[in-house]
């Protein structure tokens, strides 16, 4: 079937022509779209999850740390809205971490709860008011793991929660079964 080109066609050319005349120049989706889209996108999403860490530590739903976390989502997995796995360039080679990281994914990801992987440790222990020893010379808390719970009595209501589980949402409708933001120093 040939065809000669209309003038509807000249103004409104199919996808797949805009992806043959981009790719004549070797251009990236990225290039042709834009990236900015995707950094707000990221950024806001970073802000969102910084809201949330926040509100739920107002209100006492936050536990923190690997071995907390796995033992409160054996209890009661039903409670947790979002497992958040922090990370930091120095922690890539822990192996230790990263085998509990790939069994509490493997968990949420069975049990459907959110998760999000974010570097910026330091960021984390900035929001949530974590000093490098407690007055009794104890070691801070351990911010690798930090679990979002969601009370039945008194339910979390923040318009934070809605967004980052949206976008959790969306990540696994895209095939990321983990995203990963980046939590910047503020």
């Amino acid at each position: 079937y040939n065809r000669t080109a209309s003038a509807v066609d000249l103004i409104y050319p199919s996808n797949l022509e805009l992806v043959e005349y981009y790719s004549e120049f070797n251009m990236t989706l990225e290039e042709v779209v834009g990236t900015n889209s995707t950094e707000q996108k990221m950024e806001t999403v970073s802000q969102a999850v910084e809201e949330l860490l926040v509100a739920a530590q107002r209100q006492d739903c936050l536990t923190v740390g690997v071995y907390e976390s796995a033992k409160l989502m054996n209890v009661d997995p039903d409670s947790v809205v979002l497992c958040l796995l922090a990370t930091d360039e120095e922690d890539e080679d822990d192996i230790a971490l990263q085998i509990h990281f790939t069994l509490l994914q493997a968990f949420c990801c069975d049990n459907d709860i959110n998760i999000v992987r974010v570097s910026g440790v330091q960021r984390l222990s900035q929001l949530l008011g974590e000093e490098t020893e407690d007055s009794n010379g104890n070691e801070p808390r351990d911010l690798h793991c930090i679990l979002v719970t969601n009370p039945p009595v008194q339910p979390l209501q923040c318009q934070a929660l809605q967004h980052v589980s949206s976008f959790c949402e969306q990540s696994r409708c895209s095939n990321q079964w983990v995203p990963c933001l980046e939590l910047r120093d503020g």
